[in-house]
This record gives C-alpha cells, structure tokens and sequence, in this order.
C-alpha cells in the first residue's frame, strides 16, 4: 500500500507564516493597551475567509489548501492540550481565603445571569441558527455555557500590565474566574456527554465514568506525582520531569477522549492535579509554555479563523441582530452579574464594576469552547462566526473599560484604598508584577493568553 505523503514543504511555509503574523498582530494590539491574544484571534480571523481569502483567495488557498489544514488543526490541538494543562496547573482555589464570601458570589452570578440569559436567548435562536438535527437541549446548554465562560488566563496578563496583580481586586478576579470556570467546565462536560451520547442513559453513563477518572486522578495519581516530583528534585533531569508531564497530560487527555468528555478535559484535569511547589515541574511548566504558546498556540487560532467568515452576517439584517442580541447578553450578564454580587458583597462601587469588566473577558477560553461546539455540530458556521466575533469584541473591552473605571473613580475622589495606586499593593508596592513572576515562575504572565 502506497504510503500518503506528508505536504512537509506546504507546512513549512504554512507554519511561520501563521506564527510571525500573529505574533506581529499580538506585539501591535499590546502597544495599544490589549493583551495578546486579541491580536492572535484577529489575526487568525484575518488570515482566513473574512480579509485574505476575500481578497487573494487563490493566495489563501495556496496557503492553507485541504492538504495543510488537517496538520495546522492536529499541531494547534497539541498547542491546545499542553495550554489547558497549564491552565490547570496555574488554577489556585487556594486564593479564595479571605475573600471566600465575595469570590464564590461573584463566580456563581457571574456565571449563572449569563447562563439562564444565554439559555433564553438560545430558545430564540433555535430554530433559525441551530443546524439541522440538533438536539434543542445540547443547543440551549452549550450557549448558555458560551455566553458565561471568562478567560482565566487572560487575567493575570491584564492584571499585570495593571499593577494590580496581587491587590485585593486582583486576587478576587483570579479566584472568581477560576471558581467560574470550574462549573463552566462542567457544564460544558455535561453538554458534550449530551451531544455524543444517544439516550439520556449514556450521558449519565459518560458523567459517571468521566467523575470516576477525575477521582482517579486526585487521589490516586496526585499523590504518587507529589511522591515523584520530591524524589525528583534528587534524582531525575529536568527533561525526564517534562518528559513525564507531557505524556501524562496526553494520555489523560486520550482516556477523556475516549469517555467522551473531550480530549481538553483531561489535560486541564492533569494539570489540576500535578503538584506545584516543585521546582523540576515549574522548570517543566515554563519550557512547555515557552514552545508551545508562541509556537503550537497560534495554529489553533487559525484554524478558528478559517472557520469564521464575516460574509456570512452581510445575508441580512436578522443575522445582525442576533450578533448584537449575544453580545449585549454576554457583556450585560456577566458584567452585571458579578459586578452586582461584589456589590451586595460589601464592596465600593469602584471594585464592583472592575471586577465584573475583568470576568467580561473571554480569550482563548471561549474560542475553546466554541471549537467545541462547531466540532460536536451544535453550532453551524453562521452562528460560530457570531460568538467568536462576541468574543473578540468582550475580550478587546476589558482593558479600556478597566481603565475608564478606575480613572472616573479616581476623578471624583473615590478612596484608594489597599489596590489603589498609593496603596500597598499598588504598582509600586510589594505586589508589582515583577513580584509576582518572581513568586510563581510558572505563571509567566509576559506569554498569558
């Protein structure tokens, strides 16, 4: 049997192509205050149906023809899994001490408001956008779960860039995003067990197995990685530890893949429960995040863009309205929401409104999610275009918003108070981000997406 070629040459120009527009998109839209990933998602937008293929579409398809794509989606898929494990590895609920009561408010509404929202807003759309044989619960679920993610790695660059990375608005994001995303996840884990299971028999069944691998994980392989990792520290090279981590996170995204979970669910899973502390396993963490982000990452965003073609909302005025019918429920319930549970919380109004413009944003995160649904068929390609240009635009608000907010405030002689910029936490205080870093290497938040 003859052997099918490998488009090795087309990749070669495919591959940097991506990588150095990207990376030229990301370092253009930082200079204007956006943290990376904006430029990545419109760059992986532009080099696809939306600008290139309508203006050079013989170039685009030289660029990226059916040979090409499948290999541009298996590489950015790598990228993909290594990233939700350091997602996992980076997620802390440690930080919810102090602040539990406001951090879990300001998590569940800011995902439950956009949630139930979302879901009415679905009913609506599903019989004009919904594809043909979708199921009308696996639709109304997943878009609810779409309109309520927040892009928890996302923050900590925004933060950063903020000086506010360790204040007490700062810490209260991270946890109520990371508290956020964890029933998000789930969520969506019981909506992809819907979608791929025939009978609601076999979505139980999915659920079952997929909370006894979990279990697996945290009390059986944690344990013998925290028993591992302290003799590593003695006696193993750094390289056998990334060795080790990286096939860990494939094989535990395999064994959810064959659940029916998604392959994602068990690299972030593995990343949750690899221990931290270690200094191999940061050094592992940082070498997988120094290739992969810059390097794998931007193909997925491509192959998004690919997928995502503007043209496809100049067939009417409805298509428009829906765009702005998501938007509107995705920006207004999540920043409602969480901003009106740190209010009820005992918080300034100041922090209130900052907390909840930081749970807006939605980065890679939500590309993830809605890759995941055009992936399962519960959304077409109409409705895909739709939420990842909603992503973009909630992802690309957060910073200016921020901004706008705490200037205001600072304006009408609202109190500093600990995360203000006079404060002990401000820039210039113990918790700068050059603070930060030094505290947690693995973080890196210079690469955050």
């Amino acid at each position: 049997m003859a052997a099918v070629p490998v488009p090795l040459s087309d990749l070669l120009i495919a591959v940097p192509t991506v990588i150095l527009v990207s990376r030229a998109a990301a370092q253009f839209l930082r200079r204007a205050g956006q943290p990376p990933v904006v430029g990545e998602i419109l760059a992986g937008i532009l080099l696809g149906p939306s600008l290139l293929g309508a203006l050079w579409p013989e170039g685009q398809a030289w660029l990226f023809g059916p040979s090409v794509i499948p290999y541009i989606d298996m590489l950015g898929n790598v990228g993909l899994l290594v990233f939700m494990f350091l997602v996992g590895l980076e997620l802390d609920l440690g930080a919810l001490r102090g602040d539990r009561r406001t951090a879990l408010a300001v998590s569940q509404a800011g995902t439950a408001v956009p949630l139930v929202l979302g879901a009415l807003l679905a009913l609506g759309m599903y019989g004009p956008l919904a594809p043909d044989g979708t199921d009308r619960l696996s639709f109304v679920l997943f878009i609810g779960v779409a309109l309520s993610i927040t892009a928890f790695p996302v923050l900590a660059r925004i933060l950063t860039d903020r000086g506010l990375y360790r204040s007490r608005v700062g810490a209260l994001a991270m946890a109520s995003a990371a508290v956020g995303d964890v029933s998000a996840w789930c969520l969506l884990a019981a909506v992809v067990a819907i979608a791929n299971s025939g009978s609601p028999f076999d979505a139980v069944t999915t659920a079952l197995y997929a909370t006894a691998f979990a279990c697996v994980l945290f009390y059986v392989v944690r344990p013998l990685l925290t028993r591992w990792t302290a003799r590593a520290e003695r006696g193993h090279s750094d390289a056998v530890v990334l060795v080790v981590l990286f096939s860990g996170l494939c094989l535990s995204g395999y064994v959810t893949d064959l659940i029916g979970v998604h392959a994602l669910f068990g690299a972030f899973l593995f990343g949750v429960v690899t221990p931290r502390g270690s200094r191999r396993t940061a050094t592992a963490a940082i070498r997988l995040r120094a290739f992969a982000v810059p390097v794998l990452l931007p193909l997925f965003f491509v192959s998004t863009g690919l997928r995502t073609d503007v043209s496809l909302l100049g067939g009417g005025s409805a298509l428009w309205l829906w765009a702005g019918a998501v938007l509107a429920v995705a920006g207004l319930g999540k920043w409602g929401g969480a901003a009106l549970a740190a209010r009820l919380t005992g918080n300034g109004w100041r922090d209130a409104m900052s907390l909840g413009a930081l749970m807006n944003c939605r980065g890679l995160t939500e590309l993830v999610v809605l890759d995941i649904g055009l992936g399962l068929g519960i959304v077409g390609p109409d409705l895909f275009t739709v939420l990842v240009l909603m992503a973009l635009v909630t992802t690309a608000m957060t910073t200016p918003a921020l901004s706008l907010i705490r200037r205001r405030a600072d304006a009408a002689d609202v109190p500093d108070g600990p995360d203000g910029p006079d404060g002990p936490d401000g820039p210039d205080g113990p918790g700068a981000p050059e603070a930060a870093d030094a505290e947690n290497p693995v973080l890196q938040p210079a690469e955050r997406r």
